[in-house]
């Protein structure tokens, strides 16, 4: 399985990005996905989940600015995040998992204030 993240950029406080990732293979659909991120000095935290049934777990510190979608049919995920926060500044990594993980190169966010 190999997954693609796409959508970092340089966005002001308050703004909005969207992150993708694409995965390719069969096994999109039975797998649970998601995003961590790491900011610098950091340990990688869970940012947000999706399981293949579609349940989500989304970090307190995110909570009602990000939400995450997956769709079965185009082998991706979704990472809308929205009232950006200079502290969301982090390399952002994609996930999926069946019986074991598989990651994303990641893809930069910062935020600036």
């Amino acid at each position: 399985v190999q997954l693609q993240a796409s959508g970092g950029g340089l966005v002001r406080a308050g703004g909005s990005l969207m992150l993708s990732c694409a995965a390719s293979g069969s096994i999109f659909s039975i797998a649970d996905v998601g995003w961590y991120r790491q900011a610098p000095g950091k340990q990688r935290e869970l940012v947000a989940g999706i399981s293949r049934g579609g349940s989500t777990n989304v970090a307190d510190s995110v909570k009602g600015r990000f939400t995450i979608s997956r769709d079965n049919d185009k082998n991706t995920v979704y990472l809308q995040m929205n009232s950006l926060k200079p502290e969301d500044t982090a390399v952002y990594y994609c996930y999926a998992n069946v019986l074991i993980p598989y990651w994303g190169q990641g893809t930069q966010v910062t935020v600036s204030s």
